[in-house]
């Protein structure tokens, strides 16, 4: 099961990558809205998304019942594991958002909403650093279940990529919010 987990991982780390890029490209209005590598890439993204959610559902129950046969939780010495499943919900929340935002919202090749005001902004961006916080705590297990010699080396560039997606992602809202704001 983690293995299964592992791949649909970095199927979505890929997806992740090219929607974000694509998208931020977008709101900085770089390029036309609905291009096939923006929502083909959601699409996929999300049914991976909800893989691995089912997948880390799963992977919860079973430790709640091994914590109920021992007696004790161990919270201190567990605070990464309950840093990945509280980031991981943080995302779904922010992406149920991220996703209402928009969803059709493209007229004539260009994306405008409703409303894009400083509340949109501000769960975007904590959509961002949700997934900062879920990608860097999981970059070793990751790493191990691909068994990844220098796992050091391959995570800082992963990190490195990640990074500048994610800088990326937050300057296209910023832009999308000041072009909104503004026109």
């Amino acid at each position: 099961m983690r293995k299964v987990n592992a791949i649909v991982s970095m199927g979505m780390f890929l997806m992740f990558l090219i929607h974000a890029a694509m998208g931020s490209l977008q709101l900085a209005g770089l390029i036309k809205g609905g291009s096939a590598a923006i929502i083909g890439s959601a699409f996929l993204l999300f049914i991976l998304m909800l893989i691995h959610i089912v997948i880390g559902i799963k992977l919860l129950i079973d430790t709640k019942k091994a914590v109920g046969r021992s007696g004790a939780s161990y919270f201190k010495e567990n605070k990464l594991f309950w840093i990945r499943r509280i980031s991981g919900a943080a995302i779904v929340i922010f992406m149920a958002l991220h996703v209402m935002y928009f969803t059709g919202g493209i007229k004539d090749g260009v994306f405008r909403f409703l409303r894009f005001g400083a509340l949109q902004l501000t769960e975007q961006l904590l959509l961002v650093l949700s997934v900062a916080v879920h990608v860097i705590t999981n970059i070793k297990p990751l790493m191990l279940a691909f068994g990844g010699k220098d796992r050091r080396e391959t995570a800082l560039d992963i990190l490195l990529v990640l990074s500048a997606i994610l800088l990326l992602s937050a300057a296209g809202f910023v832009i999308y919010f000041i072009r909104w704001a503004v026109f």
